[in-house]
């Protein structure tokens, strides 16, 4: 394992002049070598037969469905007034950086690849099919820190996390889809084109796809396309289940005191024009947004409780938001505020319409995501089976003292879930 291991060490003690990037790929060592293979490996197994490597997959640019010439000179238009040509005096920095990498023919999707060796000889489905985990908005695949290695070690010899296209290190091509910059399907056709390139590139033949909060949603957007690549679906604390057609969101402004009212409003308004939280961060001197997103862990994820890996996991999360921004300018077109996120083409009517077996939530005890959304869906598949039409067979599993960032908060029963 050490000498599996070598590059990403030798990367954690390099020094001086680091680029937001370097600094990313070394906060992502730092978790992997220091924490996924030490602190969170499963102690009953021997780690020296399991091989970790990060990857690099190239894949045709031609296979996602963006504007050719995502990155040029320009240094784009502001956010608020798209109609003028100056760059945006609000948030400068969020178009002002070009990105050798997307000028050629490939983008590149990373991630991680976890093999147990012990297993790969075996012949039964969770051997040869591999786990291939999503993140959440604005997350990585490394947000899986606490859980890769104990699940190869025990069920999934095979695994992949992945930065989905437009997130961590993977390319981040400018934002801008075709047929249409403005649709729920090319929104989703970013992703959902992007997972299927690098599958074919990987010579993968099927899959069971994990997704968290927003890769959940791309998840079953993946399926509803390519059902025939998908053996089972997870989907953990997914974004956009549930069907808001039936809130009223001026009418709940109304209900609330003045200046709560007017805030709301503000952020839909900033919302549906496009406005991310990484683009404020990438407004605000960096010291300042750094100390934002240690807090922001500090409060959120108060089992990290060991101050390196607090600043390690911290490092990570901002530096990812340093970058430039791309796969993030999803959220506006595929969810609404009315008043909370819900999605324009909710899941709750596509799941039960998925040509896949069987389709699993996990929620966690405290999340924001409403374990009833998985339970409406289980009724809505139930029925259309009782119809004589075919459904995929749901559970819902409820993970214990755990938010939305599921596997790490319960890493153990986040795993025991999982499997």
């Amino acid at each position: 394992m050490a000498s599996l291991l070598s590059p990403l060490l030798r990367q954690k003690h390099q020094h001086a002049n680091r680029t937001t990037e370097e600094d990313l790929r070394l906060s992502e060592a730092s978790l992997l070598v220091d924490y996924a293979c030490g602190r969170y490996a499963s102690p009953e197994h021997d780690i020296s037969y399991t091989h970790l490597e990060l990857t690099d997959t190239l894949i045709p640019r031609s296979a996602v469905p963006i504007k050719s010439a995502s990155f040029g000179s320009s240094t784009g238009s502001c956010q608020m007034f798209p109609s003028t040509s100056r760059s945006c005096q609000i948030f400068p920095s969020v178009y002002d950086r070009e990105d050798e990498d997307i000028t050629g023919d490939e983008l590149t999707i990373h991630g991680v690849k976890v093999v147990n060796k012990t297993s790969h000889s075996s012949n039964t489905p969770q051997a040869t099919i591999p786990l291939v985990m999503l993140h959440g908005y604005a997350n990585g695949c490394v947000y899986f820190y606490r859980n890769l290695i104990s699940l190869s070690q025990t069920y999934f010899p095979t695994i992949y996390a992945l930065d989905m296209l437009g997130f961590g290190l993977s390319s981040r091509p400018r934002f801008e889809t075709t047929p249409d910059d403005t649709s729920v399907e090319s929104a989703e056709a970013f992703f959902v084109e992007s997972l299927e390139a690098w599958r074919i590139k990987n010579k993968i033949d099927k899959m069971i796809i994990a997704g968290h909060s927003i890769g959940g949603y791309m998840s079953v957007a993946y399926a509803e396309k390519y059902p025939e690549r998908v053996e089972r679906l997870i989907l953990i604390s997914p974004v956009g289940v549930p069907d808001s057609s039936t809130n009223n969101f001026a009418a709940h402004v109304k209900t609330l005191p003045f200046t709560k009212g007017m805030t709301l409003k503000t952020i839909r308004y900033l919302f549906d024009k496009g406005f991310t939280p990484s683009m404020v961060l990438r407004s605000m001197p960096g010291s300042q947004s750094k100390q934002l997103v240690l807090a922001y862990v500090e409060r959120r994820l108060p089992t990290i409780d060991c101050p390196e890996e607090q600043s390690v996991f911290a490092d990570y999360l901002h530096q990812s938001a340093m970058l430039r921004g791309s796969g993030e300018h999803c959220l506006s077109r595929i969810l609404t505020l009315n008043p909370g996120a819900y999605a324009k083409k909710p899941l709750l009517y596509r799941i039960p319409r998925l040509n896949v077996n069987s389709v699993h939530f996990l929620i966690g005890q405290n999340d924001w995501v409403d374990v009833e959304g998985g339970l409406d869906v289980q009724s809505l598949c139930s029925k259309r089976r009782t119809d004589g039409l075919f459904s995929p067979q749901i559970n819902v599993y409820g993970i214990r003292d755990a938010g939305h960032l599921l596997m790490i908060d319960n890493p153990y029963e986040f795993n025991s879930a999982l499997i």
